[in-house]
């Protein structure tokens, strides 16, 4: 190919690749996919430059739409490889995300010094020294607050399955 027309690739590569990668995402789904995909359609239209340059974008729509409809097609016909200990089954986060909410909630219901002694000292796993600085008040109050705290939460909690009994009462540090 020569200068001239190596060019002229080279400014529809430039002008154009943004447009076409938003096509070729759209089509795959995936970013990476995407971005294969449109390298070897620009790979294409590189090789066909003549023939296409009257309308280089058109070819290249259609060229990546031909191909992601081949890649989608060849997968359905290729039998699964194993990715060795990638390949598992994806851990559902369902009880996860009710445990969450579940233990939030009974927070929300706990007076705010409760709250805050048992947020800071369990949750965020500060010292109780810590925790009555950022809360004001003595390291016997902190106890205090978090022990009935505590105490409200197990009470709110204990018909639930999804939440294991709370037991531990924090380290002493």
């Amino acid at each position: 190919m020569g200068d001239s027309r190596g060019a002229e690739f080279d400014d529809f590569v430039r002008s154009r690749s943004g447009v076409l990668l938003r096509v070729a995402f759209l089509l795959t789904g995936d970013r990476h996919a995407a971005e294969d995909l449109l390298q070897e359609v620009l790979e294409q239209v590189y090789v066909r430059w003549r023939r296409v340059q009257s309308s280089p974008e058109a070819y290249a729509r259609r060229a990546l739409v031909n191909r992601s409809i081949n890649r989608w097609r060849w997968r359905a016909r290729r039998p699964e490889q194993s990715l060795g200990d990638h390949d598992g089954v994806a851990r559902d986060h369902a009880e996860a995300v009710a445990v969450r909410e579940l233990v939030v909630g009974a927070l929300r219901e706990l007076p705010a010094r409760q709250r805050a002694a048992v947020v800071l000292r369990y949750l965020e796993d500060l010292p109780v020294t810590d925790v009555a600085a950022a809360m004001g008040c003595s390291e016997g109050a902190v106890k205090s607050h978090a022990s009935r705290g505590l105490a409200r939460l197990r009470e709110a909690l204990a018909g639930s399955s999804l939440v294991m009994p709370i037991t531990g009462t924090g380290s002493s540090r």
